[in-house]
């Protein structure tokens, strides 16, 4: 399965959090760290729910990009 992840960068620290497992997040000193870290903190959660006889969520949210122009685009 593969899930959505959002990574955010802190000031001194990455965060990433999946929008599909609620309360399932992870945070690292680099980008690579915390990609690293929010895979592990998955494959945990997901043994966490099953172990506990609860249903595991399906993927079901996804991530884009978006371009935006200069803060006075569009204004006449």
């Amino acid at each position: 399965m593969k899930y959505a992840v959002v990574i955010e960068e802190g000031s001194t620290s990455f965060g990433a959090s999946v929008p599909d497992l609620p309360g399932c997040f992870a945070v690292g000193n680099t980008r690579q760290e915390v990609e690293r870290l929010i895979q592990e903190a998955i494959v945990e959660h997901i043994a966490l729910l099953r172990a506990r006889g609860e249903s595991v969520p399906e993927p079901r949210s996804s991530a884009t990009e978006v371009e935006v122009g200069s803060p006075r685009a569009g204004r006449g």
